[in-house]
């Protein structure tokens, strides 16, 4: 399948047959994903990669940190906040690295972010559509823009990912329109 194809081609996911909240995650998921893939349409590789305004975002930059957090928040629903990093002792190095899944790293294709979306959409759905529980919590890990103490039920951290994924579709619009004119969301 090539970039297009899977910028343009709505995730059809098999997972069971759901109702009421879980039918509403799956939808509101399904929209704004669609809507930042939609920002990706017969773009080449160096454009998903161009930065188009004055910050260090890209087009495929943003697809991929949108999958890291999906999955990130994901593995914490399932296994709590040990899945995640301790953001109050990481290292410069650590941020740099960090800063990778801004930006279209040589090597990678447009084509690959988006199946790996992909791949994270299948799973993050699955969950929405079998967890016993949108109520689990757990502690968040330390970060200098949570709370000490606080804790996030299943629920609160799907919708952060939806937010996450809302947001950074409008950003990848704006860099979309920079490019070459195209909007998603008008």
């Amino acid at each position: 399948m090539t970039a297009h194809e899977l910028s343009t081609t709505p995730d059809t996911t098999e997972t069971p047959a759901v109702a009421g909240e879980r039918a509403e995650w799956l939808e509101v998921l399904a929209k704004h994903r669609h809507f930042l893939r939609f920002t990706a349409r017969d773009l080449t590789d160096e454009q998903a990669g161009l930065r188009t305004t004055a910050s260090e975002l890209c087009i495929g930059g943003l697809i991929k940190h949108v999958t890291e957090t999906e999955k990130a928040w994901v593995n914490f629903i399932l296994e709590g906040p040990s899945t995640m990093p301790d953001f109050m002792s990481m290292t410069e190095a650590d941020w740099g690295d960090r800063a990778d899944d801004f930006r279209m790293l040589p090597g990678e294709t447009l084509a690959g972010v988006l199946a790996d979306y992909a791949d994270v959409a299948r799973r993050t759905d699955q969950l929405v559509a079998t967890l016993p529980d949108f109520d689990v919590t757990w502690p968040l890990p330390k970060a200098p823009w949570f709370q000490a103490s606080a804790e996030w039920s299943a629920r609160r951290a799907l919708m952060h990912i939806v937010t996450e994924t809302a947001q950074h579709s409008g950003h990848a619009d704006i860099i979309r329109e920079s490019l070459d004119g195209a909007t998603s969301m008008a």
